[in-house]
């Protein structure tokens, strides 16, 4: 589609994608602002559904090539004709890539090089006026190629993976030719602007939540046996679920009444369902695998308390905030977490939620009794939680500021 308004490129790892929500909120609120999104997409769907938000977004999407050498007949025309329209631009990228792939020795530079020209081809007549990426990784690869090659600024949004588990001297790169970089907790801004030794500003801003709609789905409900625990995570080394499982073990050998609903899918379901089974924890947990929004806030609903165990993993791996961390604060069901990266951003300890030890089995067994049982503490906690996400993580408040963030340092 042709227009004369610049557009915003949005270059994402996949879309839509069922575990970012906060990703298509965001181009959402930026299309009720007016601004104009086109999106690049790394790969296709993967999941079979999506959420009910990526319905009201506008943006037309082009898919990228995802595999190098099955593809390669739909990369060599948009690259030779880009290497044509912009050959010191070409040349500079290619030059970029190659010093990357000495530093890195990754093959995958070069695909993410061919995929950018891809992109520029496939953005001719469009009117792309800024190149935003989501992660710091590949989607940023491609976005940093592509504006080497047209001369398209381009930022990008680092999240958590991203971050911790790429080569911190890649990375530095990237900030140094980024137009802008924007994070979304202090705890990674601070990281990312010690690897320029703060020559230049990364902005924070929060991914936020539709207050609203979590709002209108408050929990009103008394705890009761058997009390229902829930996490809904991606089952991945950095959730912790293990140290979950060990602590509800131990509630569970002292005869504590509870029951347990895990809402997620991942690389770990095998190794999680072989704990929950040597741990004899089977008659108390119930595995959904992933669930539709919808579902989800049915889930919340019946919970008495969301719990994680966020953990930094061996990979250097660790969330930031995590976004339904901040929705379960919002519907009032008090959370229990880890004081890991970002999250005492959000949670004090005993007044906006609880913080545990969590390689310490016994405390994280004792705090997962204490708020589901002490109604006092519940009643100090649930709108102190509720407040605090109103203060800071309102995406329609955020969003304002992101936008703001973009027509001052872009010509959107």
């Amino acid at each position: 589609m042709k227009t004369d308004k610049p557009v915003m490129g949005m270059v994402l790892k996949g879309y839509p994608r069922i575990s970012e929500t906060f990703i298509s909120n965001e181009i959402r609120l930026l299309e009720e602002q007016g601004i104009t999104v086109h999106i690049f997409s790394m790969r296709n769907p993967r999941e079979s559904f999506t959420h009910k938000s990526v319905e009201a977004i506008k943006a037309e999407v082009t898919y990228l090539p995802e595999a190098f050498w099955l593809y390669l007949h739909r990369f060599l025309w948009p690259n030779l004709s880009t290497a044509l329209k912009y050959p010191q631009g070409y040349l500079r990228a290619l030059s970029l890539a190659c010093r990357r792939f000495r530093r890195n020795g990754n093959f995958m530079t070069f695909k993410h090089f061919f995929q950018a020209a891809y992109l520029v081809y496939h953005a001719q007549g469009k009117n792309i006026a800024h190149l935003h990426a989501h992660f710091a990784h590949s989607p940023t690869s491609v976005a940093m190629f592509s504006s080497e090659i047209s001369g398209i600024p381009f930022s990008f949004t680092a999240h958590a993976k991203d971050i911790y588990t790429s080569d911190r001297e890649q990375i530095a790169e990237k900030i140094g030719k980024a137009q802008f970089v924007v994070t979304c907790t202090k705890y990674n801004k601070q990281y990312l602007e010690e690897l320029v030794d703060h020559r230049q500003t990364v902005h924070c801003v929060y991914h936020g939540i539709d207050l609203a709609l979590f709002f209108a789905h408050a929990v009103q409900r008394t705890p009761a046996p058997p009390y229902t625990f829930l996490t809904i995570a991606r089952l991945v080394e950095k959730k912790g679920i293990p140290d979950i499982l060990k602590a509800l073990a131990l509630l569970m050998q002292e005869g504590f009444p509870f029951r347990y609903v895990l809402i997620g899918d991942g690389d770990d379901k095998e190794r999680v369902q072989s704990q929950i089974q040597d741990l004899g924890l089977a008659g108390h947990v119930t595995l959904t695998g992933t669930l539709a929004h919808e579902q989800v806030l049915e889930q919340f609903q019946q919970a008495d308390c969301f719990v994680l165990g966020c953990k930094i993993a061996g990979s250097g791996d660790r969330d930031g905030i995590p976004n339904v961390m901040a929705e379960s604060m919002a519907m009032g069901v008090p959370v229990v977490n880890t004081p890991v990266s970002g999250v005492p951003e959000l949670i004090e300890n005993e007044h906006t939620g609880m913080l545990v030890n969590a390689t310490d089995p016994q405390e994280f067994a004792r705090t997962l009794k204490r708020i589901v049982t002490d109604l006092d503490l519940r009643a100090h906690i649930i709108p102190a939680a509720r407040e605090r996400v109103s203060q800071v993580f309102d995406n329609k408040q955020l969003i304002g500021e992101l936008i703001s963030l973009y027509r001052d340092l872009t010509k959107l």
